[in-house]
């Protein structure tokens, strides 16, 4: 047991001050202030309009697969720039159970989830020794073939290029999930229970873990840690959390494709981290809405968006390289 305390001691010595700095009054702010907007956010359905419900739902989901994305770039400190393949093999699993299946769509989901961790372990499982640009091209490469696959009609169930369609929402209690209020509720409450998990991850010892192989992965190994085994279960665990938001897309948008599992959307993913700020989930929500509801402020300029995000990627890869809202212990 003394052996223990003093490897964690230790292995805590190696993060940098900068990582786990102590509790502020700011901090404890942000935990107040976090599920306050969340309530608030409950009333979007009766004071909005339809198109900005819709636009709500969106965000949720995509904020959960940037927090999943998260985990492994901003926690494990992994470039992982092929995620959107975890969020389209939930999507399409659910899709597949659903429409080939008749499989109810709730019914759908734990399966989804499981499909999508196996993947990310089986593959992340020969390529976490990589290190820096090696693992971004390989995982690149992991997206590319995955779209291929969906658009060759893989095993005669994923509809090809035009992909599936008539994905339903989901019956609970006799109600019928089928209007985008619904929906909204469905996915707002999802995003609490991940949020509520990516905090129980900052404080757990599996988080700390990754956080010691990110800042040090020589000192953590040295003490005992198994890189190799805790960067699988980064990626499993991201891809699992992924797949859950894929199957809330099929849902929202009744079709899955694979020009919604592109290239580009794993870019976005990545950047909305880096822009937003690694390990900091203020920050990732905060680059999420400033890629999907920011640009519908300004609907004359929303096919811009990419050009947009570009540039403030670049410049706060120049002004605050930390990103807009740095990681603080506890900030949720």
């Amino acid at each position: 047991m003394t052996q223990s305390k003093q490897t964690s001691a230790e292995m805590s010595a190696a993060i940098p001050a900068s990582a786990a700095p102590p509790a502020s009054a700011s901090t404890r702010f942000l935990r107040v202030l976090g599920p306050v907007l969340w309530i608030i956010g409950l009333a979007i359905p009766s004071v909005m309009s339809p198109a900005w419900i819709t636009i709500g739902g969106i965000f949720a989901i995509y904020s959960i697969v940037a927090l999943s994305q998260d985990i492994v770039l901003g926690r494990a400190g992994m470039y992982d720039m092929g995620h959107a393949v975890f969020f389209g093999i939930g999507a399409y699993t659910s899709a597949i159970l659903s429409l080939s299946f008749n499989w109810p769509i709730l019914w759908t989901i734990p399966v989804a989830i499981v499909m999508s961790a196996a993947l990310g372990a089986i593959l992340s499982a020969p390529i976490v020794k990589l290190r820096g640009d090696y693992l971004l091209v390989v995982t690149i490469g992991f997206n590319a073939i995955f779209v291929l696959a969906m658009k060759n009609n893989l095993f005669g169930l994923t509809g090809g290029a035009d992909g599936l369609f008539g994905v339903s929402g989901p019956t609970v209690f006799g109600h019928m999930f089928g209007t985008q209020s619904d929906l909204f509720y469905l996915n707002w409450v999802v995003l609490a229970i991940v949020l509520w998990l990516m905090r129980n991850l900052d404080r757990s010892a599996l988080g700390r873990t990754f956080r010691y192989i990110k800042y040090d992965e020589l000192a953590a190994t040295t003490l005992g840690v198994n890189a190799r085994n805790y960067k699988v279960a980064a990626f499993a665990l991201s891809a699992g959390i992924a797949g859950l938001a894929g199957t809330l897309f099929a849902m929202q948008l009744s079709a899955v494709s694979p020009g919604s599992f592109q290239f580009t959307d794993s870019v976005v993913l990545f950047a909305i981290v880096l822009v937003g700020g690694q390990a900091s989930v203020p920050g990732v929500l905060l680059g999420t809405a400033m890629m999907f509801v920011v640009p519908q402020i300004f609907t004359e300029f929303a096919q811009y968006r990419y050009l947009v995000f570009g540039i403030a990627m670049i410049l706060v890869m120049i002004l605050r390289p930390q990103g807009i809202w740095p990681a603080r212990k506890g900030a949720l």
